[in-house]
Parts: structure tokens; C-alpha cells; sequence
């Protein structure tokens, strides 16, 4: 795994040296991403740069030193993630007479851009990345994404902001992290107020928006040409992202060509598809292991390592005191069983709290899923002995795992059939202004639910945290995105499919992918996502849906394939989350602390948000009236990362 960053001057800014001493400057940000080595490279005006940060796992000799450029030299390559089939890629590269100096990945894409040019190349590969490829004879810079999200990618052209440089000298800057473009003297620091409203409903910042109004997330399976010689003045002068793979196009033809055999076929084939997947992941020229929580997912991963392994592998758990929050011993047994080399540690609730400081440089921007904080502390506990972990993360996506699509499907067909419904909802909203704290939100929810005129808005409005009438942030507006765009939606004729894709292109690129991103990269570890390899999707949503969910039970099919390595009575038990007490912490040890940022004068001095629900909130939680800890982690951690980036 590693970072990069580098920028396009579409005017001449400053000297070649100076911007060399910019270059690493801004890669110098990424050193926790990519601590083993260090790399740039600039055209002769220094107009253009490349810079890398690299976490050596293929290949750890300097062969792999990256910027790479290509054998023919026409295109340079900075790029962050791997490619699993660069073996069988590399194979077809030598029958076509290609030679290669070393054995990295990085090598094997140059190679091929020669050969095949990018496009081709990249449809060829079957892997997690973000790349920056200069292409010297066009003249132009291509970014790209992996299919499903796994790896960042930010942009933004900027001509103004923070920087020196006149209207004309207007800069393109782009990175694995926002912290790297916050170092180059034309960033502009503009807050995207309708981010951050769409923040504080989501806890994420939803693509392609960033918390900057000049920056934005490159969506998965994209990519973006930007030519030198073309003059932008503005972000919005920057051409569209072209869609090179598409999930929705992809869900849909499987769904419209279904497997065409039997669940017993259906169980060997998702096997073989998710051994293949996790083989290739275990490819790594430095020590590899496996998140273990015990559940489904985690679960299956190990058991298909431990299958292909001649040795013990290495997992990895951490425990919490709590029991709510621990699935400590269901790891255990899942590792004894399988015969893994487990590393168990219990965390303390102070250990668990010291992360909190930690969490807006690592995240970047505004992020508060607590969950977060576990992943971290198992990340930290796993680099202690490897540089590579695979972890589970997608199934719950791909087959249909979450509790909240039972506890909401039957919530749609209960109100689906109430007479004069949204009527009723209209009156419910009447009463509620004459209420005040938790019996206003209270009756405002049930309004909006029961006001739904489709299965979609059911879903919509119940994930939220801070519903758009909250008017909370002040002199917003709400930004665009996939979530409430339902005519971006896949179509199905099941409500739950619906909501999976929705969540497969939203809430696990932005949410889960970017905590394991960010968590794991925070301690240089490597982590890969076998389960949602783009083969192993496009399987899974050729598979009726009552392979996957039937009644209040999900994932049915990979726990039919999980049966053959681990006994039912091992996994068969209820989900749990997780997740650390943050509701309890709240009203104790971090009382102090989230007082300071919830003062209301502090708040109406920032100018951003309306401080009188945020107070009601606060005052309830205390009084224990109500929990609103999920409310009021997500304003914390805003009023965190203001304070981390002024």
C-alpha cells in the first residue's frame, strides 16, 4: 500500500527546484501510508509532479520504486494499492515479448500501458487502486479508481484560495489524501457547507464531495483525462469523471442472465470464486494475516486462508470488557477450530479513548463512525507482526446482512397498507410544534416515515442521523449524490436488492471502505477485501434472492459455504456491531471534552450550525432522557476536525 499526490500548473508557478521541494513537501504528508521508500518526478518546467510515498509488499528491492516509467517512456505511474493478477498478466506481457527488470506490480501496469494503453489495462486488472498516470506525448494526466471504492483518490483545481499565484495561474492538484493538497500554496480551504450538511445525516461525507468546496472524490470505477494544454479556471471547467465500470450496469446483468443452476452448484461455485479471491490476496512478499471478529465474514476469510496455507495463519482480535461490545471469545473458537496463530488483546476503555485525539488527521475529513476506533486499535494490534491483513468487509452489502432491511421491510409493508396515511402524517406534524425535545423528534420521525410514498424514501429518511428539517447547518444547501438521486437506483422489484446496491455504491466505499482505509494506513498496514472482489459481486447478484435472505436471516449462502470449514454452532448466533460504549462515554470520561465543543456561545460564533437542537440533544443525553449519541458524535467529530484544520 502507499500514497501519492502531485499537481498540474496550467501556468508557469514557480521554479523547477521549487517545485521539487513542493512536491515532497506534500508527499512528506503521506509518510504514515508509505514509510519504506520515497519517490517523485517532475517534467523539465516542473509544471508537472509526481510524488510517492511507498509501502514495500511486492517486490521490496528498488524495482519497485515508484514514480514508475513506463519501458517505451511515454507514460509515468504513481499509484497506491495492488493488483492481484499482475502474474497472469505479466505472462501474456512476455509471450508478446515485454522483458522486466523486477517482479512488482507496478511494473507489470507500465508494462502493459506500452502494450495495451490504459484503458485496456485497466479493465484487464483485477485489484484495489488509485493511480495518477502521465501520459508524455498527449500531455495529460489520467486519474483513475478501483471499482468498488477500496482505495481514495481526491482532485480539485484551485486558482485562488490561500495561494500567491493570479486568476490565471490555476493549479490541479490530486492525492490519496487531503492533507498532502493542503500543502501546496493554491489550495483553497473553502468549507462545502452542503457537505457538510449531507455529513451530518450520513457521519460521512458523501462522493464526490469533499468538505472542500474546491475538492472532490474521484467515484469508484472512474476515471478522469485532463489535458496540459487545456486552460480550466475553475472546478467547474473540469470535464466529467468517465464511468468505466458500473455497478449498477453490472448488478443489473446479473440479475437478467441468474445462475443457472442448482443452490448446491450455486455453493461450490461461490467457494471456488471467494478462494480465488482470497489466493490472490495472500500474494505478498512480507508478513500476512487476517482480521478475526468471529462473525460470518471475518470467519470465512480465515478458514479460506488456513485452506490454502501450509501453516498457521495469523489472526488478529481485540476484546473489550464490555459485553455488549465483545466478540473476543467467538474468535478464539473460530481460531482454535480452524488452527490459526491468534493474537488476542483486550483493550481498555482509556486505551480505547486515547484514540479520539488521533481521529481528524488520520480521517481527513469530518468521519464519525465510532466504529472506527476498534478498527484502529485492531489495525495497531495487527501491525505489530504483519504488513498484510485481509478482512471480511462487504458481505453484508452483497448478501444482504444488516438488520436494519428486516426491522425496515416490515416497516414498509406495515404502513404500506395504512389507510390515508399521509394524511395522517400531515396531522402528526401539527402537534409537534407545540412540543419540545424528544417528543418533538419523536412524532417529526414518525411523520416522515409513515409519509413515504415508496419503499426507496422509507429507506432514505430512516438511515439518517440529522434529517435535512433539522436545519442545522446554517445557509446550506443539501449537495447532490447517488443516495437521493433514486433515479441512479438500481431497479428491482424487492426492496431489500434495492437497498443492497444502494449501500454496495454508498455507504461501503464512503463509510467502511474509508475507516479501513484510513485506520490501517494511520499504522502502515496493508488491508485487503477479498470478499467483494468485482468477480465474486458480479456472482453474487447473479444468485436468487432467497439464496441470500429469506424471513429475518441474511447471508444465507455464504453461511452455507462457511458450514464447510466451521461448525454452524460457532457463527449461528445473533449480528452484533462493532463498536465501542461511546453513549456511556459521553455522559462520563468524555463529558469535559464534548462540552468544550458544544459550547453554545462557541458554536454561534462559528457561524456554521444552529446551536439550539444540538443543545436540546446534549441536554437530554446527560439527563438520559434519550440516547442521542449517534447525533452527537457526528457534531463532534465536526467540531473536532474544525478545530485540527482552521
Amino acid at each position: 500500500m502507499c500514497g501519492f499526490a502531485g499537481f498540474l500548473e496550467f501556468a508557469p508557478a514557480r521554479s523547477h527546484a521549487e517545485s521539487t521541494r513542493l512536491i515532497d513537501q506534500m508527499t512528506n504528508r503521506l509518510t504514515h501510508r508509505g514509510p519504506d521508500d520515497h519517490g517523485r518526478w517532475l517534467n523539465e518546467p516542473g509544471t508537472v509532479a509526481l510524488g510517492h510515498r511507498r509501502l514495500s509488499i511486492l517486490d521490496t528491492s528498488q524495482h519497485g520504486h515508484q514514480p514508475m516509467t513506463s519501458p517505451c517512456g511515454r507514460f509515468v505511474l504513481a499509484y497506491n494499492g495492488e493488483v492481484y493478477n499482475h502474474v497472469e498478466l505479466r505472462r501474456k506481457l512476455l509471450q508478446n515479448g515485454a522483458s522486466f527488470r523486477g517482479q512488482s506490480d507496478t511494473e507489470t501496469l507500465v508494462t502493459a500501458f506500452s502494450s495495451w494503453g490504459i484503458a485496456r489495462t485497466i479493465e484487464r486488472c483485477t485489484g484495489m487502486f488509485a493511480m495518477a498516470v502521465w501520459d508524455r506525448h498527449q500531455q495529460s494526466l489520467t486519474l483513475i479508481r478501483d471499482r468498488l471504492g477500496i482505495k481514495p483518490l481526491y482532485y480539485g483545481l484551485t486558482s485562488g484560495g490561500q495561494s500567491r499565484c493570479s486568476q490565471s495561474d490555476g493549479s490541479l492538484l490530486f492525492g490519496s489524501e487531503l492533507k498532502a493538497l493542503r500543502v501546496h500554496p493554491a489550495f483553497d480551504a473553502t468549507l462545502n457547507r452542503g457537505a457538510v450538511s449531507r455529513f451530518l445525516q450520513h457521519s460521512y461525507v458523501p462522493t464526490p464531495h469533499t468538505i472542500y468546496s474546491s475538492f472532490r472524490k474521484l467515484p469508484p470505477g472512474t476515471s478522469l483525462t485532463i489535458s496540459l494544454s487545456r486552460k480550466l479556471m475553475s472546478s467547474s471547467d473540469l470535464p466529467n469523471p468517465q464511468v468505466w465500470w458500473d455497478a449498477r450496469a453490472v448488478a443489473q446483468h446479473s440479475l437478467s442472465h441468474p445462475f443457472a443452476d442448482s443452490r448446491e452448484a450455486a455453493i461450490e461455485q461461490l467457494d471456488e470464486s471467494l478462494t480465488d479471491a482470497v489466493g490472490l490476496r495472500m500474494l505478498s512478499d512480507v508478513p500476512l494475516g487476517a482480521f478475526l471478529s468471529g462473525g460470518i465474514d471475518s470467519s470465512l476469510v480465515c478458514a479460506l486462508m488456513q485452506k490454502q496455507s501450509d501453516r498457521p495463519i495469523q489472526t488478529f482480535t481485540i476484546g473489550f470488557d464490555e459485553a455488549g461490545y465483545n466478540e473476543a471469545n467467538h474468535a478464539q473458537q473460530i481460531a482454535k477450530h480452524l488452527g490459526t496463530d491468534h493474537t488476542e488483546y483486550y483493550v481498555t476503555s482509556d486505551e480505547a479513548r486515547d484514540v479520539i485525539p488521533k481521529l481528524p488527521a488520520m480521517y481527513d475529513e469530518p468521519f464519525a463512525d465510532s466504529s472506527q476506533i476498534p478498527t484502529f486499535l485492531v489495525s495497531q494490534l495487527a501491525r505489530k507482526r504483519v504488513t498484510v491483513a485481509l478482512s471480511g468487509d462487504g458481505g453484508d452489502e452483497l448478501f444482504g446482512g444488516y438488520n436494519r432491511y428486516f426491522h425496515l421491510r416490515d416497516r414498509w409493508r406495515q404502513i404500506n397498507h395504512v389507510p390515508g396515511r399521509q394524511l395522517i402524517a400531515k396531522l402528526l406534524t401539527i402537534p409537534s410544534h407545540n412540543l419540545s425535545g424528544r417528543w418533538q423528534d419523536r412524532f417529526l420521525y414518525r411523520a416522515n416515515l409513515l409519509g413515504t410514498n415508496s419503499a426507496r424514501s422509507l429507506y432514505q429518511h430512516a438511515n439518517l442521523h440529522w434529517s435535512p428539517e433539522n436545519d442545522l447547518v446554517l445557509n446550506s444547501d443539501n449537495a447532490d449524490t447517488t443516495y437521493w438521486n433514486q433515479n441512479a437506483w438500481l431497479p428491482s422489484q424487492n426492496e431489500i436488492e434495492e437497498w443492497m446496491w444502494l449501500d454496495s455504491v454508498t455507504y461501503l466505499p464512503d463509510d467502511i471502505l474509508t475507516k479501513v482505509d484510513r485506520a490501517s494506513m494511520a499504522v502502515s498496514l496493508e488491508v485487503r477485501v477479498p470478499v467483494i472482489d468485482h468477480r465474486v459481486f458480479e456472482l453474487a447478484w447473479s444468485f436468487p434472492f432467497e439464496w441470500k435472505v429469506s424471513g429475518n436471516a441474511g447471508k444465507l449462502i455464504l453461511q452455507d459455504v462457511l458450514s464447510r470449514y466451521v461448525p454452524r454452532a460457532m457463527f449461528d448466533r445473533p449480528k452484533m456491531g462493532f463498536g465501542v460504549p461511546i453513549d456511556v462515554w459521553l455522559r462520563g470520561p468524555l463529558r469535559d471534552w464534548a462540552e468544550t465543543l458544544l459550547d453554545e456561545r462557541r458554536l454561534r460564533d462559528q457561524g456554521l450550525l444552529n446551536p439550539e437542537p444540538i443543545r436540546r440533544k446534549w441536554d437530554e443525553h446527560l439527563a438520559g432522557t434519550t440516547d442521542w449519541h449517534y447525533h452527537l458524535w457526528d457534531v463532534l467529530m465536526l467540531q473536532a476536525w474544525l478545530d485540527a484544520n482552521p
